[in-house]
């Protein structure tokens, strides 16, 4: 997950960089400091997205800051998304949130991403099927009894799902930088995965623009 985070950090530090006046909707983000870590200008206003009591956690747990919004609402209901200014670009990140949701909410949900913004980035990570159908053995998943339900196998997936993307970076999530870091026996189990596609894809990072 630190790893995760990181690499997210690095494509939301270069999008809002690049676009110093963008909106951001950070999807699902619990108790994620991103907004705190990466500091955006004050040209860029930000929303973290989660339910209601996660939202009032944040309120008791986080400081309040200038063109920075906590958005009480489940990602899923289309009603949030009309009371943001659609009239920039927009980086929507959505970092451990697409396999919690079904395919049919989370396509709908990118879509109307899409269609509110005039352009922007997608930003995701994702478990493969085999994730997905494995969903037994993640510990973090089984000890939460939560239910994993959407696979994305690959770009192709979304590209076809949602019109008017265009895929910018698709990467294994055993294969970034950060793993540098960790442990000697992360790193040797990381290096078997990498040998065999399905396990190398099982959870990947995702970045479209449009």
């Amino acid at each position: 997950m630190t790893t995760r985070s990181a690499h997210f950090d690095n494509w939301a530090r270069q999008f809002v960089a690049a676009h110093p006046e963008a909106v951001v909707l950070h999807l699902g983000c619990g108790l994620d400091a991103r907004v705190f870590r990466l500091d955006p200008g004050p040209g860029v206003e930000w929303y973290d997205v989660d339910y209601p009591d996660v939202a009032e956690l944040r309120r008791q747990l986080y400081p309040s800051r200038e063109h920075y919004h906590v958005v009480a609402a489940s990602v899923t209901d289309p009603a949030w998304l009309a009371d943001i200014p659609g009239d920039r670009p927009v980086l929507a990140i959505g970092e451990g949130l697409t396999m919690y949701l079904t395919e049919e909410d989370g396509v709908a949900l990118l879509r109307r991403i899409v269609d509110h913004f005039p352009s922007g980035e997608l930003q995701f990570d994702a478990f493969n099927r085999l994730g997905i159908k494995s969903q037994w053995t993640n510990t973090v998943v089984r000890r939460s009894g939560a239910t994993l339900h959407w696979g994305i196998d690959g770009p192709d997936d979304i590209i076809k799902a949602v019109p008017g993307v265009r895929l910018l970076e698709w990467k294994s999530a055993v294969e970034v930088d950060g793993f540098a870091e960790v442990a000697w026996y992360y790193r040797a189990t990381l290096r078997l995965m990498r040998l065999v596609p399905v396990l190398r894809y099982m959870a990947q990072y995702h970045r479209y623009a449009f």
